[in-house]
């Protein structure tokens, strides 16, 4: 009988073992990992091991639908923001503004001025500093620049040269430090799923191979986070700011064809299509472009439609056309230049279609496990990722209970 009760008492306290879950160790650090131009559907394919195991510890959205226009600037600052480009004030990667002139993604001068950014919102990461938390980026739009007079503890300029490797191994050189000088939240950043998908189309060998190789960033990451201890310490947030869309050879509309350059200026081109009348030209304008066309649709700035939040903003063009699902508009001397016969990728469609959803993953002991999310609007990051950090989420245009059934403590 002795026996008999040791081993019910046994065999009680194992089943106690297995269906009470062990409380996880709190939150040493946040990554935020941005794929960029990752599609939601490359999620769960086995074709990204690592991807594919941080979704199936911890959570995933079905899909993320981008905010309009669904390009790699407006996007990641919404992510870390919270505000939608018509609000925050990045509305486009190319923004004409009456008193600081031109932004593009590739002006350093521009992308480093504060006044660009500081027209709406305020990042994670300055939240953070103001709140005594340490954060440190690799390369993230608008980190480069003293928003509200803050930036990050560690940042890096965007360089293209810098190799993924040492990109995730600076970021885990970062977290070696000792905890008063170690950044709680950290962002990283990889173009090479974009750029692969752009060259040659999403669903091309070189996409492929583009998609193994960032997997093969976060493996690293993952085993640098073991080997120091911190495997289930340390929530990674996998991020895209859109998703791709394959546009086939030959399907192009040239700028010029639109409206002629003594009626209109061209301000922006690719898929959301920007244009300011010359004086006395309105009227003309409007007619040669307002409504439906083949491959493309315009609108004046004050009737957008009202689903995409988008024309409130001055810097927001007066006329803006929107091109269809994989096709681009743009000058005609661009056109001539592409590789005659080839597919390629775009993005900057309408952020409802399933081509433009981007991606969101999540593991750590902040998160749940085996838990899968339907589509997500990505203002709703922000608000998760304030609670996360420990931050005072600041006015923003996401849902604080979307991402709720992600969280462990969520109440």
């Amino acid at each position: 009988m002795i026996r008999t009760l040791a081993a019910c008492a046994v065999a009680l306290s194992l089943a106690a073992c297995t269906t009470v879950a062990p409380v996880p160790a709190p939150a040493v650090a946040t990554i935020l990992v941005s794929i960029d131009g990752l599609r939601a559907g490359d999620v769960a394919r086995g074709r990204m091991p690592n991807l594919d195991a941080l979704a199936r510890d911890g959570v995933r959205a079905e899909g993320m639908r981008p905010s309009y226009p669904s390009l790699t600037f407006p996007n990641h600052y919404t992510l870390v923001t919270g505000l939608r480009p018509d609000r925050h004030g990045l509305v486009h990667n190319t923004v004409d503004d009456a008193r600081l002139g031109r932004f593009t993604m590739d002006d350093e001068v521009a992308v480093g001025d504060a006044r660009w950014w500081d027209a709406g919102g305020e990042p994670i990461w300055s939240s953070a500093e103001k709140a005594g938390i340490r954060t440190a980026t690799m390369f993230w739009p608008g980190s480069a620049a003293p928003i509200g007079g803050v930036r990050p503890s560690e940042w890096r300029p965007f360089d293209e040269s810098f190799a993924g490797t040492a990109r995730v191994d600076t970021v885990l050189g970062w977290l070696d430090r000792p905890a008063a000088t170690r950044p709680r939240l950290v962002t990283l950043y990889f173009e090479d799923v974009d750029h692969a998908e752009h060259d040659r189309g999403p669903d091309s060998a070189d996409a492929e191979k583009a998609r193994q190789t960032v997997d093969g960033y976060l493996g690293r990451l993952r085993q640098g986070l073991a080997a120091r201890g911190l495997a289930g310490r340390v929530n990674l947030v996998v991020v895209s700011d859109h998703g791709m869309a394959t546009v086939a050879p030959g399907h192009a509309v040239a700028v010029e064809d639109m409206v002629p350059a003594d009626v209109a200026t061209n301000i922006t081109t690719g898929q959301s299509l920007g244009f300011r009348p010359l004086p006395g030209r309105e009227a003309e304008a409007e007619r040669r472009l307002l409504g439906r066309h083949d491959h493309y649709e315009c609108w004046t700035r004050a009737t957008m439609p009202a689903r995409w939040h988008y024309g409130a903003n001055p810097r927001v063009p007066p006329i803006v056309c929107q091109m269809d699902e994989g096709w681009n508009g743009d000058r005609a001397a661009k056109i001539a230049r592409r590789p005659a016969g080839r597919t390629t990728g775009s993005h900057g469609y309408d952020p409802a279609l399933p081509s433009m959803r981007a991606t969101f993953v999540a593991s750590g002991p902040s998160f749940r496990r085996g838990v899968v999310l339907p589509v997500i609007d990505n203002v709703d990051v922000y608000p998760m990722l304030a609670r996360i950090v420990g931050v005072a989420p600041q006015p923003n245009d996401g849902d604080p209970a979307a991402l709720l059934p992600a969280l462990r403590d969520a109440r």
